[in-house]
This record gives C-alpha cells, structure tokens and sequence, in this order.
C-alpha cells in the first residue's frame, strides 16, 4: 500500500481537470484496501475509488482519500465445450485483458478492445462497445460491501445492469468496492450484422474470419479513427450517452430525419445516436472555454487548454441547450463527477 499527499486529480484523470487530492492511496490487496479504508474513518473522510480516471471529472480539489485500486489477478477457473471462465483483479489494464483474452481465441469481449481504464470500472456503468457490453459476459463479480463491511460476490442480477447503468453507478445504491470479476466468454465467434462502422471496416478490408483477433484489431482501428489518444489529447471519451426515448417520439422525430441512426430497445423504446445529434446541430469541431468538440467524433469532447471544471460544465451545458433546442431531446453526461 503507498500512501501519498496533496496530488494532482488532473494527472489522474484523462480530461486533465481538477485540483488536489488530500490522501492518495495505492491499494493492490484486498488486505490494501481494508486499510485505506480504515485510514479514512478514522479521519473522518470521504473516500473515492479510482481507476485510470478515464470516466471521471474532476471538479476542484477531494478533501478525502482517493482510493488507487491496483488489485491484480487473471486465472481462468472453468472451461468446457463451449466457454471459457475467468477471473479477473479490478486492477487489470482493461485492454491488457481483452488482448489476452483475444489471444486464447475466446469470443465476447473484444468488440470491447482500446477502452481505456481498470477491469472493475467496467460493471460500474455496463460499459459496452460495438454491439457488446460486460453484463453479456459478467457471471459474478467479488467486492466489498461497505454497508455490512464484509467481503460478497455479487451475480449478475445482483448488478441490475441497464444501458450504462449498474446498481454500482446509482448514488442511492452503491455501496461496493469491486475487487474482480468474472467473465464467461464463448467459443464462437461474433456473426453480423455489426454495428455500421465496425461493418464498414471490416468489409471495406475483407475481412470474413470474424476471430476475436480480427475483430479486436478491426475495432481498434476504428476507435483510433474516431476517438483522440488520451495519452496525447485530453478527453473522457464518450461524453454523453446516447439518448434512450420512448417510440413514439422517436417516430416524430425520424419523419423529418429519417436517415437518424436508431436502434429498438424493447419496451417501446429506441436508443438514438448523441454524436449524430450533436452533429446535425452543427457542432461538430465547436470550440469554446478551452473546450471542443473533437472534429471526428461529435460525442468525444476535448480539453484544449481549460483548466477548471467549469469550463467544461459550461461547454457541456450549451451543447445541451443546443441539441434540446433543435430536436427536443436532453442530453446525459457518461461521466461521472468526482467532488467532494
């Protein structure tokens, strides 16, 4: 366990904002964490977990501790015909695992490939790509529960995932600290049709053997098409999420654009494309406060130069009015805040 003082959140978080953190403590242990907890109760402190930062804005300094989880591991547990079964830290480098797992030719994750942050971050908000998200894979996961302070396994339905959304996302209901988790992944390969660019890619290249090895590098290209390099330009990825409206609406909404992309999502409802709407309000490249719109992908936003969050809270907040003045529909932010 290191413990450290007053760092950076902007060097710990991808859009490069925020101020100090009071308590930084790298865990890398179940025993780790138990003690990083500890540290903040007996002060009185609030508490954040932190992977990579990738999903997080910071705003302003975390009088608390913020809580490095580092916690390894990657054992595959079970096979048969059909499956493979691992166990995973929530430290793992996401894309590290995908990759490995792509190598032992196992299918269900690697639409999931270059997704920046941990292995526990993924169950947090169901992140999910190209037609794949983790609660297809996810069979259980082990954390801590802070409200009976023991350590669970939790199934998959314990989860409660949605589109974007776990019970370990909603403010009402998190009480867990995600240690690892538990992929079933198959022995057959993705089938078509794939979402419109990943299908775009891999036809305009040839490419027929849809093995977790192609796909995950077809994916890869694709995303560093439309998404800027963390590790050069400063973004948290995917900035809002895509719009889940009810059909009816939606029905209006493709009479005067019927070339919107649109997916069916059961229950009368129909997810819509944020970057595509963002887009058509001519947003596209828009800059403002620091702030933009990456050019090449309208859902990306960037941190050219800003330095507070604020910034970014009013960029956000006039791209908002934008796309509500237009088509009537309310954007969400993907990330999560991180204040004290």
């Amino acid at each position: 366990m290191v413990v450290t003082e007053q760092q950076s959140l902007a060097d710990m978080t991808t859009m490069r904002l925020g101020g100090k953190a009071r308590w930084v403590i790298e865990v890398a242990t179940n025993d780790d964490l138990l003690l990083a907890l500890h540290f903040a109760s007996e002060r009185n402190l609030p508490w954040f977990v932190l992977g990579d930062g990738s999903n997080v804005i910071a705003k302003g300094d975390y009088e608390g501790v913020i809580i490095l989880n580092r916690i390894a591991g990657f054992e595959k547990i079970d096979e048969d015909d059909a499956s493979a079964t691992y166990k995973i830290g929530a430290g793992k480098v996401w894309d590290a695992v995908v990759e490995r797992v792509c190598e032992a030719n196992f299918s269900g994750i690697e639409a999931m490939s270059a997704i920046p942050g941990r292995a526990g971050s993924t169950p947090v908000q169901n992140v999910g790509a190209y037609g794949q998200e983790i609660a297809d894979t996810l069979v259980s996961l082990d954390a801590y529960d802070t409200n009976s302070n023991e350590f669970v396994t939790l199934s998959r339905d314990d989860c409660e995932f949605s589109y974007r959304n776990s019970v370990f996302k909603n403010p009402v209901t998190r009480h867990h600290i995600i240690t690892s988790i538990t992929l079933r992944l198959r022995k057959t390969q993705m089938t078509p049709p794939f979402y419109p660019a990943l299908e775009t890619y891999l036809g305009s290249h040839g490419v027929t053997d849809y093995s977790p090895q192609n796909v995950r590098a077809a994916v890869i290209a694709v995303r560093a098409e439309k998404l800027p390099p963390v590790e050069k330009i400063a973004s948290a990825g995917s900035f809002f999420k895509n719009p889940i409206i009810d059909k009816a609406t939606a029905e209006q909404l493709l009479l005067e654009f019927p070339d919107a992309p649109h997916w069916p999502m059961g229950e009368d409802k129909v997810k819509l494309a944020a970057g595509w709407l963002i887009d058509q309000a001519g947003l596209k490249g828009f800059s403002k406060y620091g702030m933009a719109v990456y050019p090449k992908n309208a859902l990306v936003i960037t941190n050219q130069y800003a330095t507070s969050s604020s910034d970014l809270e009013q960029f956000k907040s006039e791209i908002i009015d934008i796309v509500r003045d237009q088509f009537g529909i309310i954007l969400e932010q993907e990330p999560e805040d991180l204040s004290s």
